[in-house]
């Protein structure tokens, strides 16, 4: 059989349907909470549909579950290119990302089917298995360096829990109903329901806290002539948050688009309303010419600096070998450098109280995590990908590390709703 003829066997209409029927599926989660509906049975329902129709499944349709399933869940990442005068690029960049996560399904149906052939041909059950584990690990697994596509994110608002071994126990429920052709085995999913979480010790909110929220979309923010009216915005709600004795105030990721630290006049302001009230808030940051994205802590007539420890593909850091990186760099980002990551997470005291540092992207990876954080401050600028789906699927990455980690979570964003997510749950 020649090339030709292999690859349009993956064009069958069948296989192309079903790849995309389960990739809607996985995402109905997604766009159901984007338009403001939250509704845990539904969400169980269409979680467990997706992955028993998934793990039946050959590896064509895993190849076209991938390629729509990034097409529905990340087709916003290409949006910034407007931003740069690259609108062109955007159907681009979203069938760039879709091939790659749809030929990273098709390697591990691939080597799913591969295994079971040379080494076990008898088992018929084997490949069901496997196709199981893959899902397991595809948490570990990140194309293009983006970490934000977890399988079992379809349960965060659901009544399964979002822990590996309750989602091991719901695709162990599918193998053996799959592999005995018997429904009675999908009771054990009963077993992955989050029962723990209803004699779990929660940490009380920390009170008097303004979540800073600005609506200043990304053309204006960096046009100099506007400048000063966003200064006098800022300052306008670190002052009322004063008259209103709130103790700390949080402002969203580069409120100021500028570099801070060479910007005296304004530390100084900042400095002397320290002394009432506690101030994070994100700006640049010069380091001997290293550009950081940062976040500064004011209190007590001081202030401290605390960078970004991961990096957002190809918006700061490009992951790409270096001699690509640069041809990227000078033709959509006019050849400016790549940030500089900290090498770990920051962490700092306000009034008795630790908080983890995080910047927008990196609140949703695993290792601002490390040692598991009671309480975090996480400050965003979602106006690079405004309107879409990207503040949606934020919200709930956050919820599911919040119920993961055990982490309150203080989110102050610019394009987008500010919030609190409290042992899962969100408060407005």
């Amino acid at each position: 059989m020649n090339i030709s003829i292999k690859i349009k066997e993956y064009f069958n209409l069948n296989k192309v349907t079903m790849g995309f029927f389960i990739a809607f599926l996985s995402a109905t989660f997604l766009y159901l909470d984007w338009l403001g509906v939250v509704n845990y049975l539904l969400n169980t329902i269409l979680g467990i549909l997706t992955f028993y129709l998934l793990i039946k499944s050959c590896k064509k349709t895993w190849f076209w579950f991938g390629f729509f399933m990034a097409a529905l869940w990340f087709w916003w990442i290409s949006m910034s290119f407007a931003n740069y005068g690259f609108a062109w690029a955007i159907p681009l960049g979203v069938l760039v990302v879709s091939t790659v996560f749809g030929f990273t399904f098709l390697f591990f149906a691939s080597l799913s089917d591969w295994i079971s052939n040379k080494f076990f041909p008898a088992k018929n059950y084997l490949p069901l298995v496997l196709k199981a584990i893959s899902l397991l690990v595809f948490s570990y697994i990140h194309p293009l360096g983006f970490d934000w596509y977890k399988p079992e994110l379809l349960f965060t608002n659901s009544f399964i829990g979002i822990e590996k071994w309750q989602f091991s126990l719901v695709l162990l429920a599918i193998v053996l109903t799959l592999y005995k052709k018997q429904l009675l085995f999908m009771l054990i999913i009963i077993t992955a329901y989050p029962y723990a979480s209803h004699f779990q010790t929660i940490e009380p909110l920390t009170q008097n806290i303004e979540l800073s929220n600005f609506q200043i979309n990304v053309i204006d923010k960096w046009k100099p002539e506007l400048q000063q009216k966003h200064i006098a915005m800022i300052f306008n709600k670190i002052d009322k948050a004063i008259v209103e004795k709130k103790s700390l105030i949080i402002l969203p990721e580069s409120i100021f688009a500028l570099f801070l630290n060479r910007q005296p006049i304004l530390l100084e302001a900042l400095l002397k309303r320290s002394h009432t009230i506690n101030i994070v808030l994100g700006s640049l940051y010069i380091d001997n010419d290293t550009p950081r994205n940062s976040t500064y802590i004011f209190k007590d007539g001081n202030y401290t600096v605390a960078n970004k420890i991961v990096l957002v593909p190809f918006g700061e850091a490009n992951p790409l070998p270096s001699f690509m990186s640069s041809w990227i760099n000078n033709l959509f980002f006019d050849g400016a450098p790549d940030y500089v990551a900290a090498k770990a997470p920051t962490d700092y005291e306000i009034e008795g109280k630790i908080y983890r540092n995080a910047i927008c992207y990196e609140a949703c990876s695993e290792p601002l995590y490390e040692s598991q954080p009671k309480r975090m401050i996480v400050i965003s600028n979602n106006g690079w990908v405004s309107p879409s789906l990207e503040p949606t699927q934020q919200k709930i990455l956050l919820q599911y590390y919040s119920k993961k980690y055990g982490t309150t979570i203080y989110h102050s964003t610019n394009m987008s709703d500010s919030y609190i997510i409290h042992n899962g749950k969100v408060i407005k």
